[in-house]
């Protein structure tokens, strides 16, 4: 099973908010998902909300980011503790 990890469009008509899923990579994109790892809602103010440590776990698993979602984390930096 080859898990990936991508947007979910939800949201209204010319309204969206995507959830970041953890899916397997035969579901549809607003299908079945695995897990609910994380928000973006892309209106202004642009806001991403992202369990880092799920995301860090999915990834040692052998889970693959797409495109757009590498894009996001690369624009908003993890926060420091």
């Amino acid at each position: 099973m080859a898990v990936h990890i991508r947007l979910a469009r939800h949201g209204a008509k010319k309204t969206p908010f995507y959830r970041i899923v953890v899916t397997d990579h035969r579901n549809p994109r607003d299908g079945r998902f695995i897990e609910n790892i994380g928000v973006f809602n892309p209106a202004e103010p642009a806001k991403l909300e992202i369990d880092r440590e799920r995301l860090e776990y999915w990834k040692s698993h052998g889970a693959q980011p797409s495109a757009t979602l590498e894009q996001l984390l690369k624009k908003t930096p993890a926060p420091t503790a």
